[in-house]
């Protein structure tokens, strides 16, 4: 081999060495991202949620996902407790259906609760809690806050208190 060959191999080398470095990050997927929305009950969830007093809260994924589990826990027990007491727990016997966002306490196709019977305990307004999925070999946590339930319908309580 001539010094120009050894020397345009190097190049080429450290040039695709270079472009592996620098774009290794546009192979791996993305990471999970959450975010959640406060609703109000209408019709039949606001018959079921009777007695909740907070809000509604769905959740929202970037992608759609085949979740494994789904858990949330209120933060201070987190903090304060090695074990703590799930409100909401769901696990997949095997691929659940690829969700892109669910509500809070409702059914997900493809999941059962941890335990059988269980079911999602109320939420209380002001109180800090922690959404932790998993979909296979990928985790996310999310915290949220539920606000204080909202009347069902604000017209008509400013109408009948007139």
């Amino acid at each position: 081999m001539t010094r120009k060959n050894i020397f345009l191999s190097a190049l080429f080398l450290l040039l695709a060495g270079l472009c592996v470095y620098l774009y290794k990050d546009r192979f791996l997927p993305s990471p999970i991202q959450i975010g959640h929305r406060s609703m109000a009950p209408r019709g039949a969830a606001a018959r079921r949620s009777q007695g909740d007093a907070a809000n509604m809260i769905g959740f929202l994924l970037n992608r759609e996902l085949r979740l494994s589990s789904v858990k949330v826990f209120a933060v201070s027990d987190i903090e304060t407790n090695k074990t703590p007491q799930a409100t909401w727990d769901l696990v997949s016997d095997s691929d659940s259906v690829p969700v892109k966002s669910f509500i809070y306490g409702e059914n997900i196709r493809g999941m059962r609760p941890s335990q059988k019977g269980a079911k999602a305990l109320p939420l209380r307004p002001g109180v800090n809690y922690r959404l932790m999925i998993k979909a296979g070999s990928h985790a996310a946590q999310h915290d949220f806050v539920p606000q204080e339930r909202s009347p069902a319908n604000p017209d008509r309580q400013t109408a009948e208190s007139n």
